[in-house]
């Protein structure tokens, strides 16, 4: 008889979005199961970049200096290269610092970072395993799930032991991935592009490369042949692990055929260096989203419920995006005071900021192909040096967005969200480079230094806070305390009365959630009762 082990959330995957998930759940004191069925070792990095909402995201879970200061030296530049080779012609350069020489923005506590997922997940693994509330078992596989009115039964193998044991939770996560078997189960469809391109990426050792080569340090270098680009080699540790990733077709990348060495080979531009082939991976670079976000007790997050072109980073931090979501209304729900409209929300909110990722993600991958005519670029010829500076310039142009996108990293506004109250003004301009604070609802909370150290984004995360800018006595901030408690409801009330912030945040009173997004804003409010009401789901 197998046993049946009980949480109020189960969890499927350990990627760095199922692990996000249960650090959120855990910091606020929610127990929740991880289910793994690897050993959690990463062997082929797909991730690097940190956005700076991400980084935002990690400083509220307390793991933000862990990743800073992960291993990716502080002093290597993150410039791009576009040539036709390591070893050969550049085309063009877009110098960008190091992480050190890299200002923090005025909008943000943090700046991006670098650090790639060998060393990522066995950060948020180890913060996750401190979390006294979770839960994480690796090596054990989930074997399918059943639905009820009220809670859903996982059948489970323990891959090391092959014995089986029931989960019975509320609510089940998928964050397993593209290939999701939840969603399967479930029947729901990916809608969208599924075959933007093939690629096949090599992890290779290669130490003292920069050395040898002439180019100077840089995040990723773009090659480009006399077809156009053809592939990129990235850093991953920033000393002697790289990746390089080949463009093409299903057929030009077939394993049965496909020789790692002599693409490297090709990269390099030479073939009298030494290297080490790590691992090879093919994949399908796609633009796709999951019809539906959830069924009944079961919810998507992460690539089971979106995928999209690498070109602009934004899988991983749009995927931490939804945990982020998801994290307090799975927390509300599970104690009560959210309401039945809380965890529909969530897809409301967090399917169309998929859908506007995965869009620009496909808008910067067509940017990487727009060299065309580049039949003599590799001569050694004034034509050809000619040639090699136009189409360069054209590619720093087109892909300024992937390396800038300010806008999209921190502009999405949960726009027709139940959960946030309109106030009649117009959208901002959702543009991908610039970023412009707002406290419009719908939109993440601004950020300002406070007078004591601290940023305004320190004060959100548990429960609602309520801003007040004014000086008078008004009685907004009592009635809606009142209101609150009446439903349950945490909310506290912070008074701040630095010039500064009022005119960041440019009304008197400004309601913000646990996640950071600003759901009211106001000079007065008619009826409390139904303001909370609306904004904590019922």
């Amino acid at each position: 008889m197998t046993s049946t082990l009980q949480t109020p959330i189960l969890i499927v995957g350990a990627g760095p979005v199922g692990l996000g998930l249960a650090l959120d759940l855990g910091t606020r004191g929610t127990e929740c199961m991880v289910l793994e069925m690897t050993d959690g070792v990463i062997v082929q990095p797909k991730i690097g970049l940190m956005a700076v909402r991400t980084m935002e995201i990690f400083r509220r879970w307390g793991i933000d200096e862990s990743v800073r200061n992960g291993g990716f030296p502080r002093d290597y530049k993150l410039s791009m290269v576009f040539c036709t080779s390591l070893f050969g012609h550049v085309l063009d350069k877009e110098d960008y610092p190091s992480l050190d020489g890299m200002p923090i923005p005025a909008w943000s506590t943090d700046k991006k970072q670098r650090c790639p997922q060998i060393w990522l997940n066995p950060i948020m693994q180890s913060a996750v395993e401190r979390q006294d509330c979770v839960n994480l078992k690796l090596r054990c596989k989930l074997e399918s799930f059943e639905q009820f009115d009220d809670h859903v039964l996982s059948q489970v193998t323990d891959l090391e032991s092959q014995e089986k044991f029931t989960v019975r939770a509320q609510y089940l996560v998928a964050c397993d991935g593209i290939g999701s078997a939840v969603r399967n189960s479930l029947g729901i469809d990916m809608q969208g592009n599924a075959k933007l391109s093939y690629s096949i990426s090599i992890l290779v050792r290669l130490p003292g490369l920069l050395d040898l080569i002439d180019k100077g340090q840089a995040e990723r270098y773009i090659f480009v042949g006399s077809d156009g680009t053809w592939g990129n080699w990235t850093v991953i540790n920033g000393t002697d692990l790289w990746r390089m990733t080949i463009l093409g077709t299903e057929e030009k990348l077939d394993l049965k055929t496909f020789d790692a060495a002599q693409w490297i080979r090709k990269g390099l531009g030479r073939d009298d260096v030494d290297f080490e082939v790590l691992s090879i991976l093919p994949w399908r670079r796609s633009e796709l989203i999951a019809a539906s976000y959830r069924h009944q007790r079961v919810i998507l997050a992460g690539d089971a419920a979106h995928t999209m072109s690498p070109t602009g980073g934004m899988g991983m931090n749009t995927g931490m995006g939804d945990a982020f979501d998801m994290g307090w209304k799975l927390d509300a729900t599970i104690k009560g005071w959210g309401g039945p409209r809380l965890l529909d929300s969530y897809e409301a909110e967090r399917r169309p900021v998929a859908i506007r990722n995965a869009k620009f993600s496909t808008h910067n991958w067509n940017a990487w192909l727009s060299a065309k005519n580049c039949g003599n670029l590799q001569e050694d010829t004034q034509e050809a040096a000619q040639l090699r500076a136009e189409i360069g310039a054209r590619l720093k142009e087109a892909t300024k967005a992937d390396w800038e996108s300010w806008g999209l990293q921190m502009g999405y506004v949960y726009e027709g969200s139940d959960l946030c109250v309109p106030d009649g003004s117009a959208a901002l301009p959702d543009d991908y480079i610039q970023y412009l604070p707002s406290s419009r609802p719908g939109g993440r909370a601004p950020h300002a230094w406070l007078p004591d150290g601290r940023s305004t984004l320190d004060l959100f995360g548990n429960g609602f806070v309520l801003l007040r800018f004014e000086q008078n006595h008004s009685s907004i901030g009592s009635s809606l305390e009142e209101a609150a408690s009446k439903l349950g409801v945490p909310l506290v009330v912070v008074q701040i009365d630095t010039p500064a912030v009022a005119n960041v945040y440019a009304y008197p009173w400004v309601m913000v959630r646990p996640d950071g997004h600003v759901c009211w804003r106001g000079h007065q409010i008619d009826d409390p009762e139904s303001l909370i009401k609306t904004i904590s789901g019922h």
